[in-house]
This record gives structure tokens, sequence and C-alpha cells, in this order.
């Protein structure tokens, strides 16, 4: 059974900076593509940022500078620095992975992220 755990999501004044991390488990995780999604209210999910199983990353050109990807092959955990926060990055953020062998996507719960004024 896949499963990912996302954590490290809280309450922070802007300018500050938060680390999520997302525990996978029952995949391969190596050699797996991991994204990192965000919703805020009212709003579509957006992708946030990628990491490859070789190590590339992307990013939304809104987090660009200021938010790192990176993982852990041997935890099997893919983390994202957030520095600089603002209002705007205000979001449930949620960890993805569209398993390579099983064709099948897979979601964590999210984690909320609150960046106050």
């Amino acid at each position: 059974q896949v499963q990912l755990v996302e954590s490290g999501g809280g309450l922070v004044q802007a300018g500050g900076s938060l680390r999520l991390s997302c525990a996978a488990s029952g995949i391969i995780f190596s050699i797996n593509t991991i994204n990192w999604y965000r919703q805020a209210p009212g709003k579509q999910r957006e992708l946030v940022a990628v990491i490859s199983s070789g190590g590339s990353t992307n990013y939304a050109d809104s987090v660009k500078g200021r938010f790192t990807i990176s993982r852990d092959n041997a935890k099997n955990t893919v983390y994202v620095q957030m520095n600089s926060l603002k209002p705007e990055d205000t979001a449930v953020y949620y960890c993805n992975v569209y398993d390579r062998r099983t064709y099948l996507n897979y979601w964590g719960q999210g984690t909320q992220v609150t960046v106050s004024s």
C-alpha cells in the first residue's frame, strides 16, 4: 500500500521559513519523480516544485529563488525548503507521485501552510 505523509506545515510570519517533508512508502522511491502541489482556498491546485529520480528540479515561477526541493532516497523522503514566505503562499501543500511501475497516481493528505502579513 502506497502512503505519502506530509509534515512541516504551520503558521509563520511573512519573510519566514518552513521546511516541508514528504515521507513515502510502498513504492520504489528512487525511480520516481516527486511533485509538490498546493491549493489555496477558492483556487485550483497548482504545481509548485518537481524533483526527478536523477535530482533535476523545476519550480513554478511564483516560488523560484525562494523554494528549494531536495530528496533523500535513503530515507524515502522529499523536502521543500521554503524561504521568504509571502501571504500568497498560504495553501494546503500536497505531495504527489505518479508511480512509474504501476501507472497509478498517489497523493498525500496535505499539510497546511499559513503565512501571516
